[in-house]
């Protein structure tokens, strides 16, 4: 995750990655090697010292056997759909994504609330095959890229894709664009 400062999100995972390796009789090492994330990053994360990219907490959730939002979610929470949680900050102080919620899929389906400040941009490393997004534009004009092609999405624009394949949201305008995330797994 992408972040100026630590927030509570970091947190939960540095605790919720350590209890749920732990629970999956996994050392460091072992998780390390599953998932392809180094052992020193995992150290870091699970000491709450490091900040690290979605795909790549995706990575350490499949590793494990557990979704994306167990390893976000607040554990002092009663588990419920609603995770309504900050995941990612840009640059730019309108720079953000918020996990919303989650429901059951295949692994799962999981729905985010983004904004990207004038200039700002996410680059997402590819997916397993297999997985989705949906993107619904609320405000401004969002620039996808697929696989190097861009287009632009006004609002009330939207798009369905596959996300095994490089992608990234980008703000080439002047104000903030808000837009609706859906990922399906």
């Amino acid at each position: 995750m992408h972040s100026q400062e630590r927030g509570d999100v970091l947190a939960h995972v540095s605790g919720n990655l350590r209890r749920l390796r732990q629970a999956a009789g996994l050392s460091q090492a072992a998780l390390a090697k599953a998932s392809g994330i180094s052992r020193r990053m995992i150290v870091s994360l699970e000491g709450g010292d490091a900040n690290i990219s979605l795909s790549s907490l995706d990575k350490l959730a499949a590793a494990i056997g557990v979704g994306f939002v167990d390893l976000v979610r607040d554990p002092a929470r009663a588990p419920s759909a609603v995770i309504n949680e900050v995941t990612w900050r840009g640059a730019q102080a309108e720079s953000i994504a918020v996990l919303l919620g989650s429901a059951p899929a295949a692994t799962e389906a999981q729905m985010w609330l983004w904004s990207l400040g004038p200039g700002e941009r996410y680059d997402a490393e590819p997916d397993p095959a297999g997985w989705h997004e949906m993107i619904f534009v609320t405000e401004g004009t969002l620039r996808l890229e697929l696989s190097g092609s861009a287009k632009d999405y006004e609002a009330g624009g939207f798009a369905v894709y596959g996300t095994d394949q490089s992608y990234a949201y980008a703000n080439a305008g002047p104000g903030t664009v808000r837009f609706v995330r859906n990922v399906v797994s």
